[in-house]
């Protein structure tokens, strides 16, 4: 019996071309041309090579140093807000209380506003003498604080209001996290005694990590490289406290100093891969052994 010859096609390679030039021409080689700029005092014309001087420098300007320092608060604090309270939302948007429906579109629409847009209002909002969350408080006998004018609240107060256009999202994932549950689980819990808490803590908690790993990953990558929100409400002040990386790359950038701000956007990028790629690594490797 005659084996049949296996005939190769080259069709799946032709089929990846067209992407992989693509991803090259788009991602690899202005990443590979940053990171020769930002070993280079360069200008729009010309570029001397100056080797790690412009790191050197970065870390050796306090502000500079306080961006990246910022980031890190900024990213870990509105991660972990938006996965405490996206989980807790989700929880009460599934459970039957009335006009559920609508409290979804409610705790959603924030998603969709432009970022700009939020950051204008709520900086009138938070203004300390004329903004009504102000006024309000001013109603009922506190003295509110100036949110955007004392450098102590000023990164909290934006990070605050990113909470409040992101968390829809979160509860988005949570959701369809949620939503994938077999309600078999919750009513074998309850035939054997289990509370509601119970059930969240040894049902809802373990059967929705899928859904937390996902919410994590996008907040924690959105706060790392997070720019739009504090330029628009603080523009990095009062001072260089609200500052992170990417406001800092900016305001090189304004100033002329390009190889400084090319380092900046490298810096932003090894950390963003030594804080993403460990973690990633973790949660599939947990994925794996359960």
């Amino acid at each position: 019996m005659v084996e049949a010859t296996k005939r190769t096609s080259p069709y799946p390679l032709w089929f990846f071309l067209p992407a992989a030039v693509i991803y090259g021409v788009l991602f690899l080689v202005p990443t590979a041309t940053s990171f020769w700029y930002s070993l280079t005092r360069w200008d729009l014309t010309t570029a001397e090579f100056i080797g790690l001087e412009n790191f050197r420098q970065f870390f050796s300007e306090p502000f500079l140093v306080q961006g990246l320092i910022n980031t890190l608060i900024y990213a870990v604090m509105t991660s972990g807000l938006k996965t405490i309270f996206g989980l807790l939302l989700a929880v009460l948007l599934t459970s039957n209380i009335i006009a559920r429906g609508f409290l979804r579109t409610v705790v959603f629409f924030p998603v969709l506003v432009s970022t700009i847009g939020i950051g204008i209002a709520f900086t009138v909002m938070m203004h300390p003498t004329r903004g009504i969350i102000n006024v309000a408080l001013e109603a009922i006998g506190i003295d509110g604080p100036g949110w955007l004018t004392d450098p102590a609240l000023a990164l909290f107060s934006v990070a605050l209001v990113d909470l409040w256009k992101g968390v829809g999202l979160a509860t988005l994932i949570f959701i369809a996290g949620l939503a994938a549950i077999s309600p078999d689980y919750y009513e074998a819990s309850r035939i054997d005694g289990a509370t509601r808490m119970q059930q969240f803590r040894r049902i809802t908690l373990p059967l929705v990590r899928p859904a937390t790993v996902t919410v994590v990953t996008l907040s924690l990558i959105g706060g790392l490289r997070s720019f739009d929100l504090i330029w628009a409400m603080t523009r990095g002040g009062p001072g260089f406290s609200s500052d992170v990386v990417a406001s800092v790359i900016y305001k090189q950038y304004q100033a002329g100093f390009y190889g400084l701000s090319t380092a900046g956007n490298v810096i932003l990028f090894a950390l963003i891969a030594v804080i993403m790629v460990p973690l990633t690594i973790m949660f599939n490797r947990r994925e794996i052994e359960q």
